[in-house]
């Protein structure tokens, strides 16, 4: 994406077809009985961002580690509740429905197919993927997930907002900085900071115990950051409560490591990929033979008219 400037659209893939999964009923199936509802509501998805959207750019961003050994020796309980089996030699196994891990494949092979830019680093999160990928834009960018972490790439200067699915695609929250002023009390960048402080367990993240929400975004809004706040644990004369400040204290060795696990990597080695939007399929003759396998119909056929026009 050197040198090319406009609209970029970054999916956070899985977060999608997660959500197109529980979405889109195990009825749809291809013709020897699979179901292909993750797939097809993916395509349908990607199809009406498209429409709805209109962007120059398009990656849909991989897990190539969703649980990365580096973030795991900083805070060992990230997301350990959701391994199904751990794995010496690579990347723990995440709990994933049964008859979701098998479509995991085909949408890889039909987007590989279609012609839009699939990017997954080793080692790194999808998250990290996309933070890579703003940080480097050079036009506006918008991140489609439904996790809140990526809330803390919003920024209005250069144009990255979030659009989050409330239902499916068809209506979604573009969430900017005056959204999360509204929300939550902070921009983009002190997204984070809120996020670390209040903990998040389904990513298995303490946070500071009897720091909640609330506490966290009026403390960032009093001493500006998380270094501002621990400033303030220091200076016996500022403003923190007796209680906050042994509990701030007693916090400092997650502290200490916590940021580096919540903010998202903004310096992955990302491959050399064609970004441009696909107007015709990369693979013709691979993506007629997933057509058929899978019965992809309708959902691959509009999302092809809507790329061409």
């Amino acid at each position: 994406m050197r040198g090319v400037t406009g609209r970029l659209m970054l999916l956070d893939t899985a977060s999608l077809y997660f959500r197109a999964y529980f979405g889109v009923p195990d009825s749809v199936r291809a013709p020897d009985g699979t179901p292909v509802n993750a797939v097809r509501g993916l395509l349908d998805f990607i199809d009406r961002l498209v429409k709805d959207h209109r962007p120059d750019l398009l990656v849909a961003c991989m897990d190539a580690d969703w649980r990365p050994q580096w973030r795991v020796e900083l805070i060992p309980s990230y997301k350990a509740h959701r391994v199904a089996e751990e794995h010496a030699a690579g990347p723990d196994e995440e709990v994933v429905p049964d008859t979701l891990s098998p479509q995991v494949p085909v949408i890889e092979a039909v987007l590989d197919a279609v012609g839009i830019a699939r990017v997954g680093v080793a080692g790194y999160e999808a998250d990290d993927v996309i933070g890579t990928f703003t940080a480097r834009a050079t036009g506006p960018v918008d991140i489609v997930t439904g996790d809140r972490d990526l809330y803390q790439l919003v920024d209005d200067a250069r144009g990255v907002r979030v659009l989050y699915p409330l239902k499916g695609v068809g209506t979604l929250q573009h969430t900017d900085e005056a959204v999360l002023r509204e929300k939550y009390g902070v921009d983009g960048s002190g997204y984070a900071d809120l996020a670390l402080l209040r903990g998040d367990p389904s990513d298995g993240l303490p946070g500071v115990p009897g720091i909640g929400e609330k506490t966290a975004a009026k403390l960032l809004a009093q001493f500006g950051d998380l270094a501002g706040i621990m400033a303030a644990v220091e200076d016996r004369g500022s403003k923190l409560t007796p209680t906050q400040r042994r509990r701030l204290d007693e916090a400092r060795p997650y502290l200490a490591v916590a940021p580096k696990v919540v903010r998202v990597a903004d310096d992955v080695p990302l491959p050399e990929v064609s970004t441009a939007l696909p107007r015709t399929p990369r693979d013709p003759a691979a993506l007629e033979a997933l057509a058929a396998r899978w019965g992809l119909g309708g959902s691959l056929e509009r999302l092809l008219t809507t790329l061409a026009t």
